[in-house]
Parts: C-alpha cells; sequence; structure tokens
C-alpha cells in the first residue's frame, strides 16, 4: 500500500458527468423523465477524448487526475462483466501514467446500474453483496493505482436514497436517484434537503469497508472514500441541533473512515444551523450559479473540522473544491482564498496530501447543464476542449507548491 509520493495537484471529473451514453445506469433511465432534469446524452464524449482531457491537465503542469469507473458499463447485467470495459478504463489509467498524472480512482460516482436501483439499490438485501462483486471486479485493473476512493460523498448518496425510501413508501413504487430540479438555479434550495438515514448511512459504511478490504487484498493502493463536507456553522443557542445535524449529515460518514489510508474532503461553501435547522442561504448578487454563498473558507473550514474528527489518524486529500460561476476571474479569486486556507491548515501541522480541483471541464451537473465548474470548457457539438486561464493558473500554483 503506497501513500508516498509527491502533493497532488489536479482536476476531478466523474463518469457519468463527461462520459456520455451511459445508458444501462440508473441516472439515465431517469433522465428525461423528472420533470426540469435535462439528459446527459453524448455529454462531452469523454469516454472516447479521455486522452485530450489528461492533456488540459499535463499540459498544464498539473501531476494528477480523479476520474472514475462506472459500474453500469463493467457489469451490464448482474453478474456479467465486460473485460473490454475492464480494458478501456485499463487504458485510461495507463494514459495518465504515461502523461504523468497520477491517476485517483473512484470507483462508485453516485450511479449504478439499472440492473441493482431495479432490485431495490442501496435498500435491496443484497446491495453490499452486489457492490462487493463488483469491486472485486475492478480491482484487477486497479492493482498498481495509488489512490481509488470507494464511494463518492456517500453522505448525499444517502440522502438521495432517503427521497428514494420515501417515495417508495407513499406509492409503492421505486425510484432510481433523483436530484432537485428547481428551475432557477440561483437560488439554494439544499436546505429542503432531507437528512440522510442514518440507516442507509450504516449499509454504505459497510459497502465502503468491504470493498477497502477487497482493495487492500488485490492491490497496492491508498483506498478511502470522500465526504460532502457542509461546513456547518452554529447559530447561538442552535448547539443541539447543529451537534444533531452535523453527525447524520456528515460525522457519521467522517467517524467510518478511521482505518482508512486518506479521506477525501469536498468543499464548497458553509451553511448556519439555528434552532430550526439548516438556513437558507438568501438571494444575494455574491452567490454561485448554484446558489450557494461565495465561501471560499469553507474548504480550511472542513479539513480542520475532518481532522478533529478523526484525531488527526487519517491522511487528507482534498478530492473537490470549486465554484460554479460563469466569471472564471471569479473562479481563480475563490480558488486562491481556499487554498490559502489549505496551506495554513498544513502550516498547522495537518496531513494534506493533495488537491483535486472540481472540475476539469464544464460538465452534466446531475440533470443540468447551467452551472460551470470547469478549467476548462467543452462545445457539446464539436466537443473541442477550451482552456481557461484557471487552468495555466491553477498550473503555475502547482508549480511554485502553494498559492
Amino acid at each position: 500500500m503506497s501513500t508516498a509520493g509527491s502533493f497532488l495537484w489536479g482536476a476531478a471529473s466523474a463518469p457519468h458527468q463527461i462520459e456520455g451514453n451511459n445508458v444501462n445506469s440508473d441516472f439515465w433511465a431517469n433522465e428525461g423523465r423528472v420533470p426540469g432534469m435535462e439528459r446527459s446524452g453524448d455529454a462531452l464524449d469523454s469516454y472516447h477524448r479521455y486522452e485530450q482531457d489528461m492533456r488540459l491537465l499535463a499540459d498544464a503542469g498539473l501531476n494528477a487526475y480523479r476520474f472514475g469507473i462506472e459500474w453500469a458499463r463493467i457489469e451490464p447485467v448482474p453478474g456479467l462483466v465486460s473485460r473490454a470495459e475492464l480494458a478501456h478504463y485499463r487504458r485510461m489509467i495507463d494514459t495518465a501514467v504515461r502523461l504523468g498524472l497520477t491517476p485517483v480512482v473512484t470507483v462508485q460516482h453516485f450511479t449504478a446500474p439499472r440492473w441493482f436501483a431495479e432490485e431495490g439499490g442501496w435498500l435491496g438485501e443484497r446491495a453490499v453483496e452486489r457492490y462487493a462483486a463488483y469491486v472485486d471486479a475492478a480491482a484487477q485493473i486497479l492493482e498498481d493505482v495509488p489512490w481509488v476512493v470507494t464511494i463518492n460523498e456517500p453522505n448525499m448518496l444517502a440522502m438521495m436514497v432517503t427521497m428514494q425510501k420515501r417515495t417508495l413508501e407513499s406509492q409503492g413504487e421505486w425510484q432510481s436517484p433523483t436530484v432537485d430540479t428547481d428551475d432557477d438555479r440561483t437560488v439554494d434550495t439544499r436546505a429542503k434537503l432531507p437528512a440522510p438515514d442514518p440507516g442507509i448511512g450504516a449499509v454504505l459504511a459497510a459497502a465502503h469497508h468491504t470493498a477497502r478490504d477487497i482493495l487492500h487484498e488485490r492491490t497496492d493502493a491508498a483506498v478511502g472514500w470522500s465526504v460532502a463536507n457542509r461546513a456547518f456553522a452554529c447559530r447561538p443557542g442552535a448547539e443541539d441541533v447543529f451537534a444533531r445535524l452535523q453527525h447524520v449529515w456528515e460525522d457519521l460518514y467522517l467517524e467510518a473512515a478511521r482505518g482508512d489510508d486518506f479521506i477525501g474532503v469536498q468543499a464548497y461553501s458553509s451553511q448556519w444551523v439555528g434552532p430550526d435547522g439548516i438556513e437558507p442561504h438568501p438571494p444575494h448578487p455574491d452567490n454561485t450559479l448554484v446558489g450557494s454563498a461565495y465561501r471560499p473558507d469553507s474548504l480550511g473550514m472542513a479539513i480542520r473540522h475532518t481532522w478533529g474528527v478523526l484525531e488527526g489518524t487519517v491522511p487528507v486529500v482534498v478530492t473537490e473544491n470549486g465554484i460554479a460561476t460563469a466569471d472564471d476571474a471569479r473562479r481563480i479569486r475563490y480558488t486562491d482564498a481556499a487554498l490559502r486556507g489549505l496551506f495554513a491548515a498544513v502550516d498547522d501541522g495537518i496531513d494534506v496530501r493533495g488537491y483535486l480541483h472540481w472540475s476539469l471541464l464544464d460538465n452534466y451537473e446531475w440533470g443540468h447543464w447551467g452551472p460551470t465548474f470547469g478549467l476548462a470548457s467543452a462545445d457539446r457539438e464539436t466537443f473541442v476542449r477550451t482552456p481557461k486561464p484557471s487552468l495555466a493558473w491553477l498550473g503555475d500554483v502547482a508549480r511554485r507548491g502553494r498559492p
């Protein structure tokens, strides 16, 4: 198991958001069926153009790329493992290495096969068993990958499954994962989301631990999972509510990382918790394209909170951090401030191993094409990639070693 090497400087992506035509996935099945949800379609055709994507990072002077492998492609029906798809993702790993990029591979980034959802998904009796079989199959191409993320944002995944469970209980039929589809993407709707059911969180933790054991046995990878850090702040008099919400939204998942080789921190903004719960952020000219507050300090907050919960026993990798904005100069200002918070934490003795920006490309944001997080844009008709100034800027920061 290896966690050694230089500080990771790079960017991240998720397969469903960039590959295109992930037709066997549960999310694809929902697209076009849920009001207000756009289709991913060809996405950015990164399934075929992944080397172009990786060259953007390598040419900018960055040294790492976080990308995912897609369960729905690898196991299109239960027990049938596609050797061709495993070979495809192995070519991606080899291409990254050839270009001087350390691959950080995500095994499950929200989406799952349609058959898994129809079988009950993460609420099904065989959920952990099914996931473990997939991880065991995938491990054969991950043997020498240095960093593996088992599950992306399990707390947000648990929230989505909680929504499914409520639908199932009220309507008596199964629905695959959905996200909020408010037509006005400048309105912060996160406070409306239901708290993730801790029972579902326990299932995901069991799946993570099972996957970790398999990957430790079959590979040399450093293994962890990545948590959506909410960077909650407490209003006076709301301490009990704050403690309860912080546990069910975040700390339950951080505590499940004890014994991991690293913990992925993913932070974008901060939210206040008052006596009535999480407060919706009001409309403001500084809000991002998804309605969240402009809070680059949230990254430092998240790193410090994570380190504290895990009592300094698990190294941190920032697996996502970024801003939804059409103003690239603003992206640079946000990222500069976020990185200053990161390195202030490092100076205070916190073990941070890397920074992976979200995202490499403007991509499909789980039902919507509007929010732009990318260090590069991509024409959805020609698929031409165009680097933004922020990509070169981040490369310069990486060469210096800090902002």
